[in-house]
């Protein structure tokens, strides 16, 4: 995400950055650089021409001029307005003080509203809460059919609407079905509309009267482009929207939507979709999107999903064994495991410091994973825990059973012996993995 916007933004800030003494001209000159890279990454105009004035003015302050090092100041200030621009700190979802909690999504035909419903769910159950699925898109039994099979994969109810139903009539049933079974939080997906059909828009209104959620959320394609403005600002001038879902994080380069749409409706963006898998919903914090744009990591984010996702038994004992220098095939495959359960490689990697810029055109192939494993279970218990004994024929047998080759084979255990090299390094407990758990 923002792939182009924060290539752009790192060569213009980086000529800064080397100079120990900045002119006005030189700030006048890279903020028009700055311009064009934003318009070019489809952020509304208006939003761009804002932006750019309050860096301007903050820029050629004194502060900045009489700074050490002005160009890292001028980084700061355009940092702190990107995040100011999407919204300046998370916002959460607010919980209604008697349950339950009705939580209304809206927005376009594909915008991922079903799919951001699911994943809404699977949110809310992390937390312990108790989710139903309420499907209101009743003129497409389709739709309806989706959000069942999304609500067996979490394991989360999903609310029995029929086909042609009026939507405005449902909710009630809904509730009554929530309160029977203890549902604390009940999320409404309703149809895709476009914000001009007058018709469809008046149901969003006759439906958020009824129902009265505690949050109505617009679900927008961040692919959109300058379009999503005038969409969000339909939607939030008919609704009163609370927060905004971008979806498809994962496959826009550009990205504008998430910084201009904020700024038009002043409504944040609560969660951002970085994948299709159900469990690829993130809370979205500026400052960390706005620390990512610029290049420098989201370690925050990567810390909370290494939390989340690893097994903190598993993960002291593979501190304990690199303690007494120790680190097995076995570690290596419940290591690949924990790291899988984390999301796409790429995104994982986005989160380090200064790796975006080195994976630019390298292509993440997940499925590198999935060779190793194999090349791994092809090994007996007693090859996986001493690799010394890997002799050719074993290599050979090891090879034939994963359907890989032999080169493949002595490739991993290259890998396997720098990585232990590496661990060797933290022996005497400097490397705490436990520390995610704290």
């Amino acid at each position: 995400m923002f792939e182009a916007l924060s290539e752009k933004l790192d060569g213009i800030l980086k000529k800064l950055k080397g100079r120990g003494f900045l002119r006005e001209e030189d700030i006048v000159s890279a903020l028009k650089e700055i311009k064009m890279a934003l318009l070019e990454a489809d952020v509304n105009f208006k939003v761009v021409k804002d932006f750019v004035e309050k860096v301007r003015v903050k820029a050629v302050g004194k502060e900045v001029t009489d700074s050490i090092t002005p160009g890292q100041q001028v980084v700061k200030i355009v940092h702190d307005e990107l995040c100011s621009l999407m919204g300046g700190g998370h916002s959460k979802i607010k919980l209604a003080p008697n349950p339950p909690t009705i939580i209304m999504l809206v927005g376009l035909h594909g915008s991922g509203k079903t799919t951001s419903a699911a994943k809404l769910a699977k949110s809310f159950k992390k937390d312990g809460r108790r989710p139903l699925l309420v499907p209101l898109d009743t003129a497409r039994p389709a739709a309806i059919d989706q959000l069942i099979t999304l609500g067996a994969q979490i394991d989360t109810p999903v609310y029995a609407t029929k086909p042609g139903e009026n939507p405005v009539n449902i909710w009630p049933e809904a509730v009554k079905q929530a309160n029977s079974e203890g549902r604390d939080v009940l999320i409404l997906d309703t149809a895709g509309r476009l914000h001009i059909d007058e018709q469809l828009m008046k149901e969003l209104e006759e439906i958020k009267e009824q129902a009265k959620p505690a949050e109505i959320l617009l679900v927008a394609d961040a692919m959109t482009g300058q379009d999503a403005v005038n969409i969000a600002k339909s939607f939030n001038d008919k609704l009163s929207l609370d927060g905004i879902i971008l979806t498809k994080m994962d496959g826009d380069a550009r990205g504008g939507a998430a910084l201009s749409m904020v700024s038009v409706t002043g409504k944040p963006v609560k969660f951002i979709g970085v994948g299709e898998k159900i469990d690829l919903l993130e809370p979205f914090h500026p400052d960390r999107m706005a620390s990512r744009i610029l290049g420098m990591g989201d370690v925050l984010s990567l810390v909370e999903k290494a939390r989340d996702t690893m097994d903190m038994e598993e993960a002291l004992k593979l501190q304990k064994g690199i303690s007494k220098n120790r680190f097995t095939f076995e570690d290596l495959k419940t290591q690949i495991k924990q790291i899988k359960k984390m999301g796409p490689l790429e995104n994982i990697l986005g989160m380090i410091p200064g790796m975006g810029k080195q994976l630019k055109g390298i292509s993440v192939d997940n499925k590198q994973f999935q060779t190793i494993e194999a090349i791994i279970n092809s090994m007996t218990r007693q090859e996986r825990m001493n690799y010394v004994i890997i002799n050719g024929s074993r290599k050979r047998r090891i090879a034939a059973g994963s359907g890989t080759a032999v080169p493949d084979v002595n490739r991993l255990l290259k890998q396997h012996l720098a990585m232990k090299k590496m661990l060797k390094k933290f022996k005497g407990g400097k490397l705490k993995f436990g520390n995610f758990f704290n």
